[in-house]
């Protein structure tokens, strides 16, 4: 027996079909076949609904939610205080079991801890008022450093950054290195503090983070800060100059 084998190299459509269900999961063969016509491709009808069929678009799909395209942007130290902070989540849990999150915020400048925040619920509305808190001593930054959490994400902290002109730089999903300022800080706090203890309460995990934050900043040796601690970085000359 004898078939007819199709000859037409449909690499193209498939390709642009693909793009468009990536840009636009939920739309339909109409709007997909509109948009093929209107970006000027001569593809008739017949052809672009065969090959939407056989990749099986036609079956109704599954999507998530999903983060918008994030840019990279180079991680360089900034050239003064209050110019970019860096803020991340971390998870632990007291020794009964109860989850526990800590908000970390630091300045990129000269790595000082601004704050360590344990709480058993973070949402944005938390957030914003910790750095209500932090500004209010320090006065804002200019930028902020954050991954793509839904707290970060909210409208309320969005519309926080806007009322006071704060960018928030967002890292591209899946890549912590872009924040690698306070990755490098989370890891000794794990390791002097979250790994080193048991808590009996939030309270417990507070006045040993509130103790170790003070030590960092006054006491430890900073590679990236020729061995000064962050307090004793800004103390030099040239820093009172910029």
């Amino acid at each position: 027996m004898f078939y007819y084998k199709h000859q037409k190299d449909d690499t193209a459509v498939i390709n642009k079909l693909e793009e468009l269900v990536k840009e636009l999961p939920t739309r339909g063969f109409d709007d997909y076949f509109g948009r093929i016509r209107n970006e000027g491709y001569r593809w008739n009808h017949k052809r672009v609904r065969r090959v939407y069929r056989l990749m099986k678009l036609n079956i109704r799909r599954r999507h998530k939610r999903r983060v918008p395209a994030r840019v990279k942007e180079p991680l360089t130290v900034p050239s003064g205080l209050n110019y970019c902070w860096s803020a991340d989540f971390m998870s632990d849990a007291l020794v009964y079991g109860r989850k526990v999150r800590i908000l970390n915020v630091i300045d990129d400048y000269n790595r000082e801890v601004l704050a360590v925040e344990p709480d058993f619920s973070m949402p944005a509305e938390r957030v914003i008022s910790i750095m209500d808190q932090i500004v209010g001593r320090r006065g804002k930054p200019q930028v902020i450093r954050v991954d793509n959490g839904p707290e970060y994400c909210s409208r309320v902290f969005v519309e926080w950054c806007e009322k006071n002109n704060i960018r928030i730089l967002y890292i591209q999903p899946g890549k912590p290195m872009q924040n690698a300022f306070i990755e490098r800080f989370n890891r000794l706090f794990r390791e002097d503090i979250l790994d080193a203890y048991l808590f009996e309460d939030l309270e417990d995990l507070r006045l040993l983070a509130d103790e170790w934050m003070d030590d960092y900043n006054r006491n430890h040796p900073h590679s990236a800060l020729g061995g000064l601690s962050p307090l004793a970085y800004i103390k030099r000359p040239e820093s009172r100059r910029a």
